[in-house]
C-alpha cells in the first residue's frame, strides 16, 4: 500500500482536475454532473471520460446546496415485511439508484395517522420528492401534499387533480378476468371473498366479478360474497363461512392471493381434492402463487413496472429527464392447475 494512503494524506481529486484534464470550463463540468442536456456529447463524453481516469467523487453535500436538492425520494408503502410490496421496492430502488437518486424508506401500516407520521418523517429528511402507496391519506391531504410541500407521485391510487400523478392497474378488469375464467370453465356458482370494502381496489375487483356475473345471464348471490382483510387467515376464515352458509358452490375467486393460499389450505385440511372438488383463482401472481399446490391460477398484477413508472415520472417531475412513462396498466390471467372444467 502507497504511503500516503497509509497516513490518509493521499490526493481528492477536484472539480477543477476534471475540467483541466477534459479541457473544458467549470460550468460544463457542473452542467454533465447535474445531468443538464443542453451539454455538447462530445464534451460530455470528455468529461466522462475525466472523471472515470480520475476517479473523481462529486460531492453530494455540495452538489445538494447548488441544487437545492438531496438526491434522495421518500417511499411509503403499508408494509415492509409483504412480498408483493417487495416488488414495488425493489423497482423504484433500482429505477432511481440507475440514475444516482436514493430511497429513503417507510410503511403506513394501512393506518391514517401513522401515514400521516411517515410523510412527516420523509419531509424532513428533505427529500426531493415522495412516491407513495397510500392507504389512508384522502384525496385532499395528496392534493396539498403535492401542491405545498414537495411533489409526489401514487401508485395504486386515482386522485382527481393529481392524473399524471397517479399509476394503476385496472382492478376491474382483473375481477373481470378472473370469474370470467371460471364461466368458461363451466361454473355457474361461484363464490367470491373480495378484499376490504374501504379500499377501492378490492371494490373494483368485486365489480369486475359481478360484471362477468352479469354478462353470463347469473344473478349474484350476496351470500356467496365474504368480505376479507387480504389476509391469508381471511381466506381460510372465508371459505369456512361461505361452506357454512350451505349454499353451493363449485369455484371461488379471491381477491388476492394471500387470501387464495389461505383458502387453499383450509380446503385441502378439510380433505378436499383441489381442483375437482373446488376451483380456486387468486389475483396478483405474487411469487409464491406457483408454489402452493395446486398451482394457483391468478390474475397478474404487475406492480413492478407500475412502481418503476412512478419512479420515471418523479425522475422527468424533479430531475428533468424526459423518460416514456405509462399511466394505466392491464390485467392478465395465468392459468395454472388450481380450475378446472366443470
Amino acid at each position: 500500500m502507497h504511503l500516503a494512503t497509509i497516513t490518509g494524506c493521499y490526493h481528492v481529486p477536484t472539480i477543477y482536475e476534471v475540467a483541466e484534464k477534459a479541457g473544458v470550463s467549470l460550468s460544463t463540468v457542473s452542467r454533465v454532473l447535474n445531468g443538464k442536456a443542453s451539454v455538447n456529447k462530445a464534451l460530455k463524453e470528455r468529461v466522462d471520460q475525466a472523471i472515470k481516469e480520475l476517479n473523481y467523487r462529486p460531492n453530494s453535500v455540495a452538489r445538494s446546496l447548488a441544487n437545492s436538492r438531496t438526491d434522495s425520494v421518500g417511499l411509503l408503502v403499508p408494509e415492509l415485511n409483504v412480498p408483493f410490496y417487495g416488488d414495488l421496492m425493489q423497482a423504484v430502488e433500482s429505477t432511481l439508484r440507475a440514475h444516482d437518486k436514493h430511497v429513503i424508506m417507510t410503511a403506513g401500516r394501512n393506518c391514517l395517522e401513522t401515514e400521516k407520521d411517515a410523510v412527516d418523517f420523509l419531509i424532513s429528511r428533505n427529500c426531493d420528492a415522495l412516491i407513495m402507496y397510500s392507504e389512508s391519506l384522502t384525496d385532499d391531504y395528496l392534493l396539498n401534499l403535492n401542491q405545498t410541500k414537495l411533489p409526489i407521485s401514487l401508485v395504486n391510487r386515482n386522485v382527481d387533480g393529481l392524473p399524471e400523478a397517479c399509476f394503476t392497474l385496472d382492478n376491474e378488469k382483473g375481477g373481470y378476468l378472473a370469474t370470467r375464467h371460471l364461466l368458461e370453465l363451466g361454473h355457474k356458482n361461484i363464490a367470491y371473498i373480495s378484499g376490504p370494502n374501504n379500499k377501492v381496489d378490492a371494490c373494483l375487483r368485486l365489480k369486475g366479478h359481478k360484471r362477468a356475473l352479469i354478462e353470463a345471464g347469473i344473478v349474484g348471490n350476496p351470500q356467496l360474497i365474504f368480505n376479507g382483510d387480504y389476509s391469508e387467515e381471511d381466506g381460510a376464515i372465508g371459505l369456512l363461512e361461505l361452506m357454512a352458509r350451505d349454499l353451493p358452490f363449485s369455484a371461488l375467486v379471491c381477491a388476492n392471493d394471500w387470501m387464495a393460499s389461505g383458502a387453499i389450505s383450509c380446503a385441502r385440511e378439510l380433505g378436499m381434492s383441489l381442483p375437482q372438488d373446488l376451483s380456486i383463482v387468486g389475483f396478483d401472481d405474487i411469487v409464491f402463487a406457483h408454489h402452493v399446490f395446486p398451482r394457483l391460477t391468478t390474475v397478474s398484477n404487475p406492480v413492478a413496472d407500475i412502481a418503476e413508472m412512478s419512479a420515471r415520472y418523479i425522475l422527468n417531475k424533479v430531475y428533468g429527464q424526459t423518460n416514456i412513462v405509462q399511466q394505466c396498466f392491464e390485467p392478465s390471467l395465468v392459468v395454472r392447475e388450481s380450475t378446472i372444467n366443470f
